[in-house]
């Protein structure tokens, strides 16, 4: 069974800084690619970022030079950096496989709030 959980969200001011975690069993970050999706206030969920087996990571284009997608394969564990916040960042952060698979059961996420 595989689980995921998201951690190290909080409010933070336009500008800051926030470091995701997510934890993962019954799954191999190192072997499969893992992204990490926001999902808005009324807003479908999205994709902003996904790292591959061998390291590669990509982001969408509201989150470049500001994101980084990382992960550690002794702990299991895939991060995301997110410098520069702006309140537009402010959605419910998820973990999960690239691309989503239905048989994964989705975390519970971690609130990110970006105001003054």
């Amino acid at each position: 069974q595989v689980q995921l959980v998201e951690s190290g969200g909080g409010l933070v001011q336009p500008g800051g800084s926030l470091r995701l975690s997510c934890a993962a069993s019954g799954i191999s970050v190192s072997m499969s690619p893992m992204g990490w999706y926001r999902q808005a206030p009324g807003k479908q969920r999205e994709l902003v970022a996904f790292i591959t087996g061998d390291g590669s990571a990509n982001y969408v284009d509201s989150v470049k030079g500001r994101f980084t997608i990382s992960r550690d394969n002794a702990q299991n564990t895939v991060f995301l950096q997110m410098n520069s916040l702006k309140p537009e960042d402010t959605a419910v952060y998820y973990c999960h496989v690239f691309p989503k698979r239905l048989t994964i059961p989705w975390g519970q996420g971690t609130q990110v709030t970006v105001s003054s």
